[in-house]
């Protein structure tokens, strides 16, 4: 038997059927230390990251990490389930249902989606076994599509902001991919936090996060009026100009030498797009009242022009939001 053969014979035998234990973390510096790891390993969803790095990323994965250990989830279980929305951690689908099952406070917890005279009707069920307290929700296709989500076409037009022109795409909304399970986790959304809301803590599903920050978008873009702000004190008389600016019917009403008037044009934009069901018809509405032109070299009220935009984009596609 030569040197190598007798090194081979030394090495303990393989075991089998062990249990592999999670590695949770207990204290700060262990939930960091796990979070670099997952960051250098290039496992920290996009979601949750976005465009940060270095510290700044390992952070965001740590806070994830500390949001799922409240809730019971084991740091990649965590990472899977959460998403951030407006700065703000939120909870998947599949997520607030293993949140909720891992409770122990269920007695039962149902979800699926069935058809109705030709409608799907998502629905989800359930029942706490410490109050005995029990609810069903049900969220219709007919919900779906009054709520501006449901989508129809296979393929979708979508503006190619880097080329600055509209480009035919896949439809890659989960609402066309996957009808059936939005349904059903959109009525559990409305289910659990109604009946589990001490459960889950105040983390909010994906659905009710993109709500609220798209209420919270257009809270800033509403014009001061709107938002019944203190007047701003007048200001002294200027001299006469040497000729009047004139106001054309059908078009943008012209003020102060002639810079239009930003919140009758954001109405009107707002106006029109809240009528528009698909991303085409966005599209025609934006190239027809053509912000771009309107406010050329005006970048701060372009922006908020794209804003709103961009808010009843994902109000129509989700996915647009994120």
């Amino acid at each position: 038997m030569n040197a190598h053969t007798q090194e081979v014979t030394r090495l303990p035998a393989l075991a089998g059927g062990g249990h592999v234990m999670a590695i949770v973390p207990q204290t700060f510096e262990e939930t960091f230390r796990v979070a670099k790891a997952v960051y250098l390993g290039g496992l920290a969803p996009a979601a949750l990251i976005g465009k940060l790095e270095g510290d700044a990323a390992i952070s965001a994965v740590t806070v994830a990490i500390m949001s799922g250990a409240e809730l019971g989830l084991k740091p990649m279980v965590a990472l899977r389930s959460f998403t951030v929305i407006n700065g703000k951690p939120a909870l998947y689908g599949d997520g607030l249902i293993n949140v909720v099952r891992q409770s122990g406070k269920v007695a039962y917890l149902r979800t699926g989606c069935e058809t109705r005279d030709g409608q799907m009707v998502g629905w989800c069920e359930a029942k706490r076994n410490d109050t005995d307290e029990e609810k069903r929700v049900e969220f219709s296709q007919e919900d779906a599509i009054r709520a501006g989500l449901w989508q129809t076409d296979a393929i979708v037009t979508k503006w190619n902001k880097w080329d600055k022109k509209n480009e035919q795409k896949p439809n890659d909304s989960p609402w066309w991919r996957f009808p059936q399970r939005m349904l059903a986790w959109r009525a559990a959304g409305y289910c659990l936090r109604e009946l589990f809301g001490d459960v889950l803590g105040g983390i909010r599903d994906e659905f009710e996060a993109r709500e609220i920050a798209d209420a919270e978008e257009m809270r800033d873009i509403t014009p001061r009026q709107e938002r019944h702000e203190p007047p701003t004190p007048p200001r002294p008389p200027e001299p006469p100009k040497a000729e009047e600016p004139k106001t054309i019917e059908g078009e943008a009403v012209v003020e102060d030498g002639g810079q239009t008037d930003t919140a009758e044009f954001f109405e009107e934009l707002e106006t029109a797009l809240a009528g528009a069901m698909d991303e085409a018809t966005v599209e025609e509405i934006w190239s027809g009242l053509d912000p771009e032109g309107t406010f050329d070299g005006d970048d701060v009220n372009l922006d908020i022009a794209y804003k709103i935009k961009a808010r009843r984009l994902a109000q129509i596609n989700p996915m647009n939001g994120g």
